[in-house]
């Protein structure tokens, strides 16, 4: 498999077609992947509706560059995506997602075509390793070929989204939970990430890290100026450098060991060929990494081989417990219509609230909660565990 990741320095929106020329140029051009007649699906990250300036989807800047080179090699493309686990995959629903993002914006300026085709087919994927069924929305089953358009975010379930997390956006809304309430270990989670990818096949996956999210992400953390394009034939081979950028830990970024022991590559930096960098520069040494990084050693600075076991054993104890911030919450439901296991219930219309007790820590609630409503918090047993 292709490992070769490319970069380019990209310090502002306006740049971004001049700067994705320049990108894919070595790669050989946007015709390398893209041929006159296709219908060519542009999966950009439309996680929820929320502003570009928020960093919390991919910039319609640069959906619209990507849209208008495919057009003029005489392909036709199309904007399609799932939002979250909590919204469903409506019509009105992906309107309002579309405005609020800026992909209407893409829509006018690049004359590409926005997909209001909510119906989904699940489909067989014999080849999976871990799943061999998945829901897939239509868009994806008609199309000739996918460019992925990732976002450079932290994930606090995940450790970071990136190219291979994005493809999780062809399962539609109200599905999703049910991959959590199922895969709520993160290596199996990876598993089935790893699985869609090979059932999607992206052509080309570029990755917007020009304003990318550190700290709580995918969506409640802060947006960080990064100033960087990037692209990879590769999905896999492109989250090995997002994840070098953010000095997200391989261990703390469970897709890379999953692919590992599939026997795919690269999974190391050392397996990476970078063109245009060097990727020692990449690197943002004082990029915040999500609350549920594990950054120490253990308790009272225990080895590993005592500490991880009773992590497993206590996870609830040792993991951030969501809490409702009630002054914040507008009791939308959109948590809890993204909890897999259905925990969360709206209080007399007024807050949510969340059963601690049974609560499976994947933080779908956090990830979608447009308000920030819900916070992350440790308890002393969790700050012994990762105390420095």
């Amino acid at each position: 498999m292709d490992n070769k990741v490319y970069a380019v320095r990209c310090q502002d929106y306006s740049q971004a077609e001049e700067k994705l020329k320049e990108l894919l140029e070595p790669m050989g051009g946007m015709e390398r992947f893209v041929k006159s007649g296709e219908n060519i699906l542009l999966k950009p990250n439309l996680l929820l509706a929320a502003a570009p300036e928020k960093a919390v989807t991919t910039h319609p800047a640069l959906v619209t560059a990507v849209g208008n080179m495919t057009k003029s090699l005489g392909a036709s493309p199309l904007i399609a995506d799932s939002p979250g686990s909590g919204y469903p995959h409506s019509a009105k629903r992906l309107n309002h997602l579309y405005e609020r993002c800026g992909m209407d914006k893409a829509e006018a300026d690049g004359n590409i075509s926005l997909n209001y085709d909510t119906t989904w087919k699940a489909v067989s994927f014999p080849d999976g390793k871990l799943i061999k069924r998945i829901e897939v929305i239509t868009p994806v089953l008609e199309t000739d070929g996918m460019i992925n358009l990732c976002k450079l975010k932290t994930h606090t379930f995940m450790g970071m989204t990136g190219a291979v997390k994005n493809i999780f956006g062809i399962i539609p809304g109200l599905k999703k939970p049910g991959y959590h309430a199922k895969l709520h270990d993160t290596g199996c989670f990876a598993d089935m990430l790893l699985d869609l990818s090979a059932y999607a096949v992206p052509r080309l996956s570029i990755m917007d890290a020009v304003l990318a999210m550190e700290g709580n992400g995918p969506s409640g953390g802060e947006p960080r100026q990064v100033g960087l394009l990037l692209a990879a034939a590769n999905p896999l081979a492109l989250d090995v450098v997002a994840g070098e950028i953010m000095g997200l830990p391989r261990d703390n970024n469970p897709i890379l060991p999953a692919a590992e022991k599939r026997g795919l590559s690269p999974t190391r930096p050392e397996e990476i060929e970078l063109i245009g960098m060097d990727l020692r520069k990449l690197r943002i040494p004082d990029f915040k990494l999500q609350a549920t990084f594990s950054q120490g050693s253990g308790l009272a600075l225990l080895p590993s081989w005592i500490t991880k076991p009773i992590e497993a054993l206590c996870r609830t104890g040792t993991s951030l417990k969501p809490r409702v911030l009630r002054d914040k919450c507008t009791a939308c439901g959109a948590c809890r219509d993204s909890c897999p296991v259905h925990v969360i219930e709206i209080i007399g219309g007024k807050y949510a609230l969340i059963n601690h007790k049974n609560c499976i820590r994947c933080y779908c609630c956090h990830e979608i909660c447009q308000d920030k409503a819900i916070e992350l918090r440790s308890n002393l047993l969790h700050r012994l565990i990762n105390r420095k």
